[in-house]
């Protein structure tokens, strides 16, 4: 197939530079076969189309030729003519020619351009599969890394499971008589209830252990955690009670150079010298012995605090549960009328519960008619003179009016209001509770002797009145 000189081959894939040089290749070997017959013009301009590609322009000062050189002169009046023609375009202007001349060069060209894309394509072929391969390994990698540790997880969570189990089962055997007698005395003649009650409350107990045991770790990070300060402080201040007694080293250095400088003076103004040197000395040593005795005094004082601080017990998370049994439950509370209290609206009712000598666990249940209401649990440490559960009522604008007054104290002089009251733990915090809709119920392990408070709330409401069904009781 044959293209003019006007036109531009389809290179493809291939640069003009490249599809230059295989036609010269071509050239080369076609030349002198029958393939390619050139006529004087063809032969010169393909010679002039080569050199402009090779040098540029035409230059006289670099290029003679001979007098008796008509060929030569030909082409250089050829090469001449071509002035300022790119190398880019001399290049694409052989390749025509070549094609002109010699058809068989664009199936020639054709032929290598396929050859180059085969080439191309097989390589990127070769590359893709590599890239497969290599992501197939990095998947299979991963998978296995992946399974490996699902395992681990899975190993880890069965022991834990098997621990969990094996404390549980252990736990269950030393409290079902005590729970099965506390079962009977609730539920009488009706041993599926029984049985319900006595998992529950297992479960309640096997919780309030597993707490028990992260807190006492809590609690023996902790200690060792205030072991470092004090070995800190201690260390801070041996290096203080050493800076003292260096300055106390200079100072009597400083005083005995001064006694030896006044020994050159007369009789009587060394002894007044020394005596009023001597009621300094006395009055600075005395100020110094007031200093240090106040400083230990407050540091003991400090001390003291955190030790009274430190002497409270850590107090176990409390267990709470709901019960569908809402009915029975308040035809059971109707029995006794001091288990029924009003609520009334913006109030506060706090039943105050003292730990019993004979008992470990607190217990409570509690509902009302139609409505929600709030519900918390605290801890008073002191010691109540009685074991009698009592019941008092607060409104929400004496809270409102105790805290002004909290407010309007001078911070100079201190809050003098709660020097008297006994610290108080929150364990449950107040929160609205659905007890209309079933029963609440919960417990708690003693953390010590003092005074549970049981806090119900109805001071958002200010217009409904709430009635509470509650029961309080302990265990051993």
């Amino acid at each position: 197939m044959e293209k003019s000189t006007n036109e531009k081959l389809e290179y493809g894939i291939m640069s003009v530079e490249d599809v230059y040089k295989l036609a010269r290749e071509f050239l080369k070997a076609k030349e002198g076969t029958k393939a390619i017959n050139l006529s004087y013009e063809d032969r010169n301009m393909i010679n002039v189309l080569s050199k402009q590609a090779f040098f540029g322009k035409f230059d006289e000062t670099k290029i003679k030729v001979g007098f008796l050189d008509l060929v030569g002169k030909d082409r250089v009046q050829l090469w001449k003519s071509l002035a300022n023609l790119s190398k880019e375009e001399a290049m694409n202007r052989y390749v025509l020619l070549i094609n002109k001349v010699c058809p068989l060069f664009y199936a020639h060209l054709e032929a290598h351009k396929r050859n180059l894309e085969d080439e191309k394509n097989r390589i990127r072929l070769i590359e893709e599969e590599q890239r497969r391969q290599k992501e197939m390994m990095e998947q299979k990698e991963k998978k296995l890394r992946e399974e490996d540790l699902k395992q681990i997880e899975e190993n880890k969570k069965k022991r834990e499971e098997i621990q969990r189990k094996q404390i549980q089962e252990a736990l269950n055997q030393q409290t079902y008589p005590h729970f099965k007698a506390y079962a009977e005395q609730q539920h009488p003649n009706n041993a599926q209830a029984q049985e319900e009650l006595i998992k529950q409350l297992q479960e309640q107990h096997f919780e309030q252990y597993m707490n028990q045991v992260y807190q006492q770790q809590l609690l023996h990070q902790q200690q060792q955690a205030e072991q470092l300060r004090a070995l800190k402080k201690a260390q801070k201040k041996q290096e203080q009670q050493t800076e003292e007694e260096f300055k106390k080293l200079h100072i009597n250095e400083t005083e005995s150079s001064i006694n030896h400088e006044s020994v050159n003076m007369t009789l009587v103004s060394e002894k007044s010298d020394q005596a009023n040197g001597n009621r300094d000395n006395s009055d600075v040593a005395n100020n110094a012995s007031l200093i240090s005795k106040k400083e230990e005094n407050e540091e003991d004082d400090n001390e003291e605090d955190e030790e009274e601080e430190e002497e409270l017990p850590p107090i176990s998370a409390a267990s709470m549960l709901t019960r569908k049994d809402i009915k029975e439950f308040k035809e059971s509370v109707r029995r006794d009328n001091d288990a029924i209290i009003k609520v009334g609206s913006g109030e506060t009712v706090t039943v105050r519960v003292p730990t019993h000598e004979d008992g470990r666990l607190i217990f409570w249940e509690f509902a009302t008619d139609y409505y929600d209401l709030g519900f918390g649990l605290y801890f008073e440490w002191t010691i109540s003179p009685s074991n009698n559960v009592t019941v008092h009522v607060s409104d929400s604008s004496d809270d409102e009016e105790g805290e002004e007054e909290e407010g309007k104290q001078d911070p100079e002089k201190g809050d003098k209001s709660n020097e008297n009251k006994p610290p108080c733990d929150e364990i449950i915090p107040i929160f609205r509770r659905d007890c209309h809709e079933e029963v609440y119920a919960g417990s708690h392990l003693y953390p010590g002797k003092g005074v549970y408070l049981l806090k119900f709330d109805n001071s958002y409401s200010l217009w409904r009145s709430k009635t509470l069904y509650y029961r309080v009781y302990y265990s051993k």
